[in-house]
């Protein structure tokens, strides 16, 4: 992962953040249908936060340094300790600065918070075939196809399929002996 001067800014999603997101959710619904569902309504955004209060799943903002608008979102979902040491991304471009390669800069500085400051050893991405933006994110970052899981996540009213993809740390370390077996 490079450390090459970046556009964009890691920031926790927060409850202020509330007008903001869901205003930018409603303006890219063509951009997200039918592969993601995120919320759009201020009660629908309050409850989805809930899932950020235990820690094992983390939500943050892409933000444009020389603006201070959200361009993006990504989730660290479903952390798991022990001797896995992993989780699971869901990440999500803003129309109004989609294309302009924020995503790569935003998950690029997700990828080492989650190895150098959570000390994660492997995400997964999982992605539908048709989502040709998503893969090709997840390609460009360095992760690796992994094969196909049927009727993985229901999305949208219907189970569909995804595309796995994984990356894992890039200097390898070995988890506290004393962790519980998962």
């Amino acid at each position: 992962m490079p450390l090459a001067p970046s556009r964009v800014e890691l920031c926790p999603l927060t409850l202020a953040d509330q007008d903001e997101f869901c205003s930018l959710v409603r303006a890219s619904s063509e951009l997200h249908s039918p592969y993601m569902q995120l919320p759009a309504t201020a009660e629908a955004f309050q409850s989805w936060m809930q899932r950020f209060v235990d820690g094992t799943n983390r939500g943050y903002l892409i933000r444009v340094l020389e603006t201070g608008a959200a361009a993006g979102t990504v989730n660290i979902n479903s952390i798991i300790r022990g001797r896995y040491q992993g989780a699971s991304l869901g990440y999500a471009a803003f129309a109004p600065s989609a294309g302009r390669g924020y995503m790569t800069e935003g998950l690029t500085a997700v990828l080492r918070h989650a190895f150098d400051d959570l000390r994660l050893h492997r995400l997964e991405a999982n992605i539908q075939p048709g989502n040709k933006a998503s893969s090709a994110l997840a390609r460009r970052l360095g992760f690796r196809y992994e094969g196909m899981s049927a009727d993985y996540l229901y999305i949208n009213g219907a189970w569909r399929d995804h595309e796995r993809w994984s990356i894992t740390a890039p200097t390898p370390w070995t988890p506290d002996p004393s962790l519980p077996e998962v």
